[in-house]
């Protein structure tokens, strides 16, 4: 029985265009277990929309494998076990039972799956106009209205230059992608907020039952030490008093990218900050020469932030490997370069 869902794994930290070999995994396993022998189901998927958590997987299959018959343990003795080990008890024999009607009726339980929206993300976008609306109302919690409002001009004023050259949405679609990526850097007021918004701690409850002790391994500039062996900065392991540093934290990002941003005076703050006036001043020197036969090049130069990745240091190096791609891109774009990869839309 093979859970199909796809999780991103620590070699993506390594290698982040890394393609998941769903493929070849699957056709192993086939040629070794035989087809007749084979259950591909993504009980991450059912049972995060079932549940509102994709913790309940693990009881989800557990419950599949019983009804099939392939584990020698009573159904009353794994329910027994679950309410011994009293942690989310109710999801999780919740999540056993699910499994054992999805072992009966898959196609029945897989379409109640797919009524329930509970704990789920949104479906992607349907349209340029749904994506930005979605990201401004994700920069006006970052930041506020204002910073939501810039994000929405720029995207408007590339949508119309693309209009009057009667082309579609390729451009506006990267731009509106990474103009948000750049304007929504992870910085200590944005972890503060989303550890502290309410959301986090709704998760925690309703997978963990009793008190509840948090630690916090966090590596902030000002207070990590370096590796000795790699240089690097390594993490700090943080007690509970963490929540209310964090609540507080999260009020001051009024401050962020004044003169009164105590975090903002590192190196990679500065350079966050450097990457989006850069990146809105590279779209208007775009938008200056943009024609029908570099719109390709066009794109593929509003699309070099995707390269950047990761924190710290792990950015720092991402950073400095699109800049490279970006001078070689511009240099083309300043001396007539013609088309290039073709134009994705968002």
């Amino acid at each position: 029985i093979v859970n199909t869902h796809e999780q991103i794994t620590g070699q993506f930290a390594r290698n982040p265009d890394l393609r998941f070999p769903t493929d070849s995994i699957v056709g192993r396993i086939r040629g070794a277990a035989g087809e007749g022998n084979l259950q591909l189901l993504d009980a991450t998927r059912i049972a995060t929309r079932l549940l509102g958590d994709a913790i309940g997987s693990n009881l989800f299959l557990l419950g599949f494998a019983y009804q099939r018959g392939l584990v020698p343990v009573s159904g009353a003795a794994i329910e027994r076990a679950i309410e011994l080990n009293g942690v989310a008890v109710e999801m999780n024999r919740e999540a056993f039972r699910w499994g054992r009607r999805a072992a009966r009726d898959l196609t029945t339980v897989e379409g109640l799956a797919l009524e329930s929206d509970e704990g789920v993300e949104p479906a992607a976008p349907a349209s340029l106009d749904e994506f930005v609306e979605r990201r401004a109302a994700d920069l006006a919690a970052y930041q506020n209205a204002a910073w939501a409002s810039r994000y929405r001009s720029l995207v408007e004023r590339v949508r119309e230059a693309e209009r009057a050259l009667g082309a579609g949405e390729a451009l506006a679609g990267a731009v509106a992608r990474y103009a948000c990526k750049l304007m929504a850097y992870k910085d200590e007021y944005e972890v503060a907020r989303l550890y502290t918004d309410g959301a986090f701690r709704e998760r925690l409850a309703a997978s963990f039952e009793g008190d509840l002790r948090l630690t916090f391994h966090l590596a902030p500039p000002v207070l990590a030490r370096r590796d000795p062996v790699t240089g690097e900065p390594r993490k700090r392991t943080l007690g509970p008093w963490m929540w209310r540093a964090l609540g507080l934290v999260a009020k001051m990002r009024f401050l962020r990218g004044t003169p009164f941003d105590p975090f903002g005076r590192t190196a990679e703050r500065r350079m966050e900050r450097r990457l989006i006036e850069e990146y809105f001043e590279t779209v208007e020197e775009l938008l200056a020469g943009l024609r029908p036969g570099n719109l390709g090049l066009a794109v593929e130069i509003a699309s070099v932030p995707e390269q950047i990745r990761g924190y710290g240091h792990v950015k720092q190096r991402n950073v400095a490997e699109a800049e490279t791609a970006k001078t070689a891109l511009m240099e083309r774009w300043r001396t007539g370069g013609g088309e290039a990869a073709p134009a994705r839309a968002a």
